[in-house]
């Protein structure tokens, strides 16, 4: 468990080195938002967040019936119930949000580069 991080994951961070070699400038992890975006531009309010899949519920539905104890089950609930909040209070404050799986950017790391990139410079 001590492996596992919050900030600068594999995913992050190859998203990270792709948007800096295309010049595009982002804060990192912006505190001033509601949910941290893992990627900020404040002054276009545009926020994104790449999201782990098992931590924060892709198909949880599907996942919900192999999870051994009831922590992770709670512990999983509560992850995309705040990620709601946070999504939720962000737009409300004129913020526009993209969520990018952790898979998707394994997956075609191309496509979610892209995603990203268009949502940020529209």
């Amino acid at each position: 468990m001590s492996k596992i991080r919050s900030k600068n994951t594999k995913s992050e961070v190859l998203v990270f080195r792709e948007l800096r070699k295309r010049g595009i400038y982002f804060q990192k992890h912006y505190k001033r938002a509601a949910g941290n975006p893992d990627i900020a531009l404040p002054r276009k309010k545009k926020a994104v967040f790449i999201d782990g899949d098992f931590w924060h519920g892709y198909q949880f539905s599907k996942l919900k019936k192999r999870l051994p104890k009831k922590y992770w089950l709670a512990k999983i609930e509560r992850n995309i119930k705040r990620d709601r909040k946070n999504r939720a209070q962000l737009r409300k404050e004129g913020w526009e949000v993209l969520r990018v799986w952790e898979h998707e950017v394994h997956k075609n790391f191309r496509k979610a580069i892209d995603k990203i990139i268009d949502f940020l410079k529209k």
